[in-house]
């Protein structure tokens, strides 16, 4: 799976799994606090980057910072490629060998069977 900027805490993760486990909250209610801290965590790195940014025009800045929370998800054949590269060349920041099998396997799928 490839990694977005906004993800849950540890603690976070655990908590939902716990409540949900243990039939203390249903469906609704996590996805509504998943939903709820989604926003907040996003607000919260609206608050910083509007303290560190310098831009002359208004629009400049929305789309820099409109490309900083949401970059590009890399094509899949991009994450296979860099799946593959990071499995050759053992860099630690692409993940495992499950993951490099997982994104080159899917990208293999995706290819026409002709």
């Amino acid at each position: 799976m490839t990694e977005h900027p906004m993800q849950p805490t540890d603690e976070q993760l655990a908590k939902w799994e716990s409540d949900w486990f243990s039939e203390r909250e249903n469906a609704d209610v996590l996805l509504i606090q998943a939903f709820q801290a989604g926003a907040d965590a996003e607000l919260d790195r609206w608050k910083e980057w509007i303290e560190d940014v310098d831009c002359d025009e208004p629009q400049e800045g929305r789309e820099r910072f409109l490309a900083s929370r949401r970059p590009k998800v890399p094509s899949l054949k991009q994450q296979a490629c860099d799946a593959l590269d990071a499995y050759v060349y053992g860099n630690p920041d692409h993940g495992d060998k499950q993951n490099t099998y997982n994104a080159i396997r899917r990208a293999l799928e995706a290819l026409p069977d002709d």
